[in-house]
C-alpha cells in the first residue's frame, strides 16, 4: 500500500485528534467534544501517550486510521497552515477531514483491487474510478465540505463487489455467505470460511480461534474482541490494520502481506 495511503502524523495537524469527538467509556479516558484538542495532543501536533494508549484507557485511538487523509488536509487542502496559524480555518478543517478520510478509504480499497491480478478483468473500471476519487481529494476545501460520499461509494462499491467474486472463486467450492450477519459472540472455532463473503459481519468476540479465514472478503466487518489465535487470514480481502488492532491474536495468527501484528495481540 502507498504511504500516501498511510497515516502520516509528522504531517499532520493532529486532526484525528481534534475534529474527532468521543464519550468516556472503556474505549476513552475521558470526553472531548468535536473541535476540541484532545488533552494528550501536544504542540508539535503529536500524541504524548501514543507508546501507551492502551494502559493509558485510550484503545479507542489504537483502532482508527485515516488512511492518510490528515496530512492531505493538512498539507494540500490547506497548504500546510494549520489550525493554531490560521484559527479562522479551524471549522472547515474539520468538517473536511471526515469528507477526507471516507475519500481515502475508498482509494484504498480500490488500489488493493487493482493488485490482484484475478480482478484482471474490472481493472480498466477501477483505474478510472481510482482516478475519479482522487480528484475528489483534490478539491477545493468549499468543494469538499460540501461533497456527498455516498454516490461515490454507490460507484464504487460494484466493482469492489465483483473484485470480490472474482478472487473468492480461487477458493474453490461454494464459499459461505455471511454477509451483515450477526455472529457476534458465535462459537467459530476452527470454522471452514475460505473465501466466506464476511462483508459487514458483526464477529464482535466471536471465537475464530484456528479459523481457515483465507480469501475472506473482510470490509467492513466488525472484529472488536473477536479472537484470531492461530486463524488464517492470509489473502484476506479488504481487511485493515484498524480492524486487527480491534481483534485479539497471537503468535500463530497467520496474516497477510504488508500488515503488523498488534503489539497487544498474546498478552491480556
Amino acid at each position: 500500500m502507498p504511504d500516501t495511503l498511510r497515516g502520516d502524523c509528522a504531517n499532520c495537524f493532529g486532526l484525528c485528534c481534534v475534529a474527532l469527538p468521543f464519550a468516556k467509556s472503556a474505549d476513552f479516558a475521558a470526553d472531548k467534544s468535536s473541535g476540541d484538542p484532545c488533552r494528550n495532543l501536544q504542540e508539535d501536533f503529536r500524541c504524548g501517550i501514543h507508546t501507551r494508549l492502551r494502559p493509558s484507557g485510550f484503545s479507542g485511538c489504537t483502532v482508527y486510521d485515516c488512511f492518510g487523509a490528515g496530512q492531505k488536509v493538512s498539507q494540500v487542502t490547506f497548504g500546510g497552515v494549520s489550525w493554531r496559524e490560521a484559527p479562522e480555518s479551524a471549522r472547515r478543517m474539520y468538517e473536511v477531514f471526515p469528507v477526507m478520510r471516507q475519500l481515502h478509504e475508498l482509494l484504498r480499497y480500490l488500489t488493493e483491487a487493482l493488485a490482484l491480478p484475478a480482478a484482471r478483468p474490472v481493472h480498466a473500471d477501477l483505474r478510472a474510478a481510482l482516478t475519479r476519487v482522487e480528484e475528489l481529494t483534490r478539491g477545493t476545501a468549499e468543494a469538499l465540505e460540501k461533497l456527498d460520499v455516498a454516490p461515490v461509494r454507490a460507484e464504487v462499491n460494484p466493482l469492489l463487489l465483483r473484485t470480490s467474486a472474482l478472487v473468492r472463486a480461487a477458493a474453490g467450492g461454494k464459499t459461505k455467505n455471511r454477509r451483515g450477519a450477526d455472529l457476534i459472540g458465535a462459537r467459530l472455532r476452527g470454522a471452514k470460511l475460505r473465501g466466506a463473503d464476511l462483508r459487514g459481519a458483526l464477529l464482535i468476540a466471536a471465537d475464530l480461534s484456528g479459523a481457515d479465514l483465507s480469501l475472506a472478503d473482510f470490509i467492513g466487518a466488525d472484529l472488536r474482541d473477536a479472537d484470531l489465535s492461530g486463524a488464517d487470514l492470509t489473502g484476506g480481502l479488504f481487511l485493515t490494520q484498524p480492524q486487527l488492532n480491534a481483534a485479539r491474536g497471537d503468535a500463530a495468527t497467520r496474516l497477510p502481506a504488508g500488515f503488523d501484528r498488534p503489539s497487544h495481540w498474546g498478552r491480556q
